[in-house]
């Protein structure tokens, strides 16, 4: 089985290696680029299958793929041989205020 893990920045926090992007692709003629958001991506290859197996992923990807604090992660699982992926399960944040990123316009 093979588990994919992309972690992103919350929506309410700011993402300077993002806005470093977004510059650089603005000055490499993208002008029209309006926001970038950085964030890592994974492929875990496991070998069999437990029970318990999408409860401890999900325990690895908050404690030690993501800072809860200020990632969200989403964890997908592929099956073996190309089999269809099952739904995405998002970890949500209760209570999370969900901001929209502020940009600064060019002059």
């Amino acid at each position: 089985m093979t588990a994919k893990v992309i972690v992103m920045p919350k929506a309410a926090v700011l993402d300077p290696q993002g806005n470093a992007v977004r510059d650089a692709m603005r000055h490499l003629g993208m002008p029209e680029v309006r926001s970038v958001r950085m964030g890592k991506y994974m492929e875990i290859d496991i070998e069999g299958q437990n029970r318990d197996l999408e409860s401890r992923l999900h325990r690895l990807c908050r404690d030690l793929l993501s800072n809860p604090v200020i990632e969200d992660y989403e964890l997908q699982k592929a099956g073996i041989g190309g089999q269809k992926k099952t739904p995405s399960v998002q970890r949500q944040t209760p209570n999370a205020k969900v901001q929209k990123p502020k940009t600064r316009k060019r002059k």
